[in-house]
């Protein structure tokens, strides 16, 4: 053990009375010593015994490094009384909590809050009180607006993710009232029951979980006040926070949307983003080894930004770059002042025969042509979308997995678009938000476009990098944009780049039925339809690539 560990003491429960009378429970972890200790407190709900290891060092290790650490089961959850309701009481559940834990023996009164997902909501939504004892935060992996962030990607719903995780805290629930038919059904549903009349309404669902959140997320298909009210209520807010992603974990757009939303704090706001999925945070994701400069440095991290705010040690740390971001392909950190946005760019055009979608040698991305000429311009790509066999999802930032595959063989289909520059000759660096624009026609009154970008190598093994998905309405040739997954990537030379379009990407998210009824998610998948989409080639159907600083 190094000599600067502290032992610690055997977990205390301890419990507090929110302003409600409702008790909530926690483990307290405390190092030996004369202390008062800081503070780190996490709010979680499933079940506190967990506290967050998935990703993050037990607490005894935490405890060791000179905290009191206060791991909470949030209402409702664990054995903390009162009735569990998404994000409903964590404002002032949160604010009671800070002041509590500020207040027990051997703190100082000093607190910080970490945890990731949920765990990283619970911080925000106590800061948004104001506790006078809470410092400092590191909220990681945050869908910071339900909707755009969380629930929703560009109008589609996310159905593996939101779903799984529905029917994932309808089974604790079921567990806590000790309701073993209702537990057993939604265990057995925990791979998804997509064989319903309605795909995102399975029956299980409606039967054992009458009262979960998902009932509402279908019932807001647009982005409105049950949303907003929802969110995180940051203004006036002004506290040190270490924000933490990951390139293929569904919420980085929260994570960045939070990011930018504090720049002007007058305190240093950190960001970390590593080529992580949601769960875990490790070297290898998906098919890929992103060598050991990707395994987790977040707890050291983590000790370091609270060792600074909470205890006053280590001011080098405020003074680094603020920005921390993993380069996929040279697996390397690299370090930025500012967000990379606005910076140059390059463009590819699409182009093609017709046969991008049946031959991945036909589709090429190419540099644009001072001016299309007249054959270039009426070349069009159709794609049939059949909802009986949708194109599935593999790898990206809402699958599960989640991560970078080898997809050659999903490229192969007919109903994938491909488009493929020449080997590069030099390396080509991209940081930010790449963009997919297309001059699009569809035979259906509603429609969906996945866009992949993917690495090629010399000997055509194809990995994806990043993602984006859309959902559109109107059937008339329209330019539309497809923003995909902020990224970092370096593509070596010898190595290509992919960009394949597709019309599902299915279970990571509903199936698109072709109609007007809205919400879309709940119409049967009797009366899904066969879509046609026609891609026209053009000056207006490109791709826009963030280049790196």
């Amino acid at each position: 053990m190094p000599s600067d560990f502290l032992p610690v003491k055997p977990k205390q429960r301890q419990s507090l009375h929110t302003r409600d009378g409702v008790r909530l429970d926690a483990d307290v972890y405390c190092p030996e010593g004369e202390g008062p200790w800081p503070v780190l407190l996490m709010r979680q709900p499933y079940g506190r015994a967990i506290a967050s290891t998935v990703v993050y060092a037990h607490p005894t290790w935490y405890a060791a490094q000179g905290y009191l650490v206060v791991i909470q089961d949030v209402r409702g959850r664990g054995t903390s009384e009162g009735v569990f309701d998404l994000f409903a009481h964590e404002r002032e559940d949160g604010y009671d909590s800070v002041q509590w834990a500020a207040q027990l023996p051997h703190s100082n009164g000093q607190v910080g809050m970490y945890g990731f997902s949920y765990q990283g909501m619970t911080q925000l939504y106590a800061a948004q009180t104001k506790p006078a004892a809470l410092k400092a935060l590191a909220p990681a992996m945050v869908g910071y607006d339900l909707y755009q962030d969380w629930a929703y990607e560009n109008g589609a719903l996310r159905l593996q993710a939101g779903l799984g995780w529905a029917i994932q805290l309808a089974a604790e629930t079921a567990r806590l009232n000790g309701d073993k038919t209702a537990f057993n059904a939604l265990r057995t549903a925990r791979n998804l029951p997509l064989s319903g009349p309605v795909t995102a309404c399975p029956d299980v669902l409606k039967q054992h979980a009458p009262d979960s959140f998902w009932h509402d997320w279908l019932a807001h298909p647009k982005d409105n006040d049950y949303w907003q009210s929802l969110k995180p209520n940051l203004t006036g807010v002004d506290l040190p926070m270490l924000h933490v992603g990951g390139w293929f974990d569904p919420y980085l757009t929260g994570d960045i949307r939070l990011f930018k939303e504090m720049a002007a704090s007058q305190y240093p706001q950190h960001f970390w983003i590593g080529p992580w999925s949601h769960i875990p945070w490790s070297r290898n994701v998906g098919d890929v080894d992103f060598g050991p400069g990707a395994m987790n440095p977040i707890d050291q991290l983590q000790i370091r930004w609270f060792d600074h705010w909470l205890k006053g040690n280590d001011a080098a740390l405020a003074h680094q770059p603020p920005i921390h971001l993993f380069e996929m392909g040279s697996n390397q950190w690299r370090l930025f002042q500012t967000w990379p946005e606005g910076l140059k760019s390059r463009i590819y055009r699409l182009g093609s025969s017709g046969l991008a979608a049946m031959r991945q040698d036909n589709g090429a991305l190419v540099p644009p042509i001072a001016k299309e000429s007249a054959a270039s311009s009426v070349v069009t790509d159709v794609l049939v979308h059949d909802p009986w066999r949708p194109v599935p999802s593999l790898g990206g930032h809402t699958s599960f997995p989640s991560g970078s595959f080898e997809r050659s063989a999903l490229d192969g289909r007919s109903d994938v678009l491909t488009y493929t520059t020449d080997l590069l000759e030099t390396d080509l660096a991209i940081a930010g938000e790449a963009t997919v624009t297309l001059h699009m026609q569809s035979d259906a009154s509603s429609y969906d476009v996945c866009a992949v970008l993917s690495v090629v190598h010399p000997d055509h093994r194809v990995f994806n990098l990043t993602q984006g998905y859309k959902r559109f309405y109107g059937g008339h040739a329209q330019t539309i944009a497809v923003p995909l997954q902020p990224t970092c990537f370096r593509l070596i030379a010898g190595q290509a780049l992919r960009l394949s379009l597709s019309g599902a990407c299915f279970p990571a998210y509903t199936v698109n039925p072709g109609t007007q009824t809205v919400p879309l998610d709940q119409v049967s998948t009797m009366d899904q339809h066969i879509i046609t989409l026609t891609l026209h080639q053009g000056a207006n159907t490109v791709l826009t690539l963030p280049l790196s600083p």
